[in-house]
């Protein structure tokens, strides 16, 4: 039997997040999932008069597959893939792995050449397609939230489940606000950095991109961040978890990284001239999202946070930057961690977590969890 939860999230997931229509093609991607989940996507994609095609993959199989991978294996993959979602116009995608460090024995070389052959595969999903990723909540997930496992399915599915079309209208005033800001100045514990924004977009993200979703972004002028920006939260990415890592940037450039694992920092950030520049900028407000798990999906929206982004730009938020890495390094500003400051263009509009203008108070947790 079907847990009915399951046919609450991909009927969300297929007529909020990807406004599936009839006639419509859509790729169902997942891995390590309950096949009953992937039977409500299909049901629910075919209710719309959609057209799913799946493909189910297993954590353990894509580690064999990329850590042998060899230059030809690595470009027949991607054009299989990239024939593939050239022909749909939506994605969605769910991750059940139970081993987030699934890829950590992978040789970073041979990670970084296949990361490099298969980016056209995610710029065209990212930029041609209406898509939604999640993760599916395991027992490891709930172990990094400190959480039973029973507790941590009661969270996944209230908070992937939130009324995301009233966060949108929330989030109107920040995104307006940042469309026109020019200078971004962030200050805390470690942190005191300053950029441009001037004629960027921002993104409100509320269910159409990530489930869980609650973000606000734009981009920085490629070469316009000076300072220095530490990172509070762990960050995991290719299997390896990183700690306490502290980026310090010259006209735009990341010219010292360091963490608790220094020289796998640096290798990554070494994988092209773009990954030491910065391709997104956000500000995290889902106010059932308070502490990291080293999920980035989850890690990201964190209320009273903001992450800073090594790595390739969007192209609808586009400084111009181009690399195989997209890395978001989460800062939680909240009091309780540290605190901090966000300033455009000299006005203070968060400090401690918490938005200070009259127009930005309603996305405030207290205030956010009301809608």
């Amino acid at each position: 039997m079907s847990d009915p939860r399951y046919a609450k999230l991909a009927k969300l997931l297929v007529e909020y997040s990807c406004e599936l229509k009839k006639g419509e093609n859509v790729f169902i991607d997942v891995a390590d999932i309950p096949e009953a989940m992937a039977i409500e996507l299909v049901r629910a994609a075919r209710k719309v008069g959609a057209n799913p095609i799946v493909e189910t993959r297993h954590s353990r199989l894509v580690r064999e597959l990329v850590k042998g991978t060899t230059d030809s294996h690595a470009k027949l993959t991607r054009d299989v893939e990239l024939y593939r979602m050239k022909k749909v116009q939506a994605y969605i995608a769910i991750r059940g792995a139970e081993n987030t460090s699934e890829l950590s024995d992978v040789p970073p070389k041979v990670m970084q050449a296949y990361s490099k052959t298969m980016r056209p595969v995610l710029n065209y999903r990212v930029n041609k397609t209406r898509w939604v990723v999640l993760r599916w909540p395991t027992p490891s997930m709930a172990q990094a939230a400190n959480m039973s496992t029973e507790s941590f399915e009661d969270f996944y599915f209230d908070v992937c489940t939130f009324n995301y079309g009233r966060m949108a209208k929330a989030m109107k005033p920040l995104a307006k606000r940042m469309t026109k800001a020019r200078k971004v100045h962030l200050k805390g514990p470690g942190t005191d950095l300053v950029f441009s924004i001037k004629g960027m977009p921002a993104i409100a993200c509320a269910g159409d991109r990530n489930i869980p979703d609650g973000e606000v972004f734009s981009c920085p002028v490629k070469t316009t961040a000076n300072g220095v920006i530490q990172f509070n939260t762990p960050t995991l990415y290719a299997g390896t978890k990183f700690e306490n890592v502290k980026l310090e940037l010259k006209d735009g450039k990341v010219f010292r990284a360091t963490s608790n694992n220094t020289k796998r920092l640096n290798e990554i950030l070494n994988t092209d001239a773009g990954a030491r520049y910065i391709g997104e900028f956000s500000l995290g407000v889902n106010p059932f999202v308070m502490n990291p798990m080293c999920d980035i999906l989850f890690d990201e929206k964190i209320a009273g946070s903001l992450h800073f982004t090594p790595g390739q730009a969007y192209e609808e938020c586009d400084n111009g930057n181009r690399s195989a890495v997209h890395w978001d390094m989460v800062l939680i500003q909240r009091k309780e961690w540290g605190g901090g400051e966000v300033w455009f263009d000299g006005e203070l509009v968060r400090k401690d977590g918490l938005f200070l203008p009259k127009d930005l108070k309603p996305l405030n947790p207290r205030n956010l969890k009301k809608v």
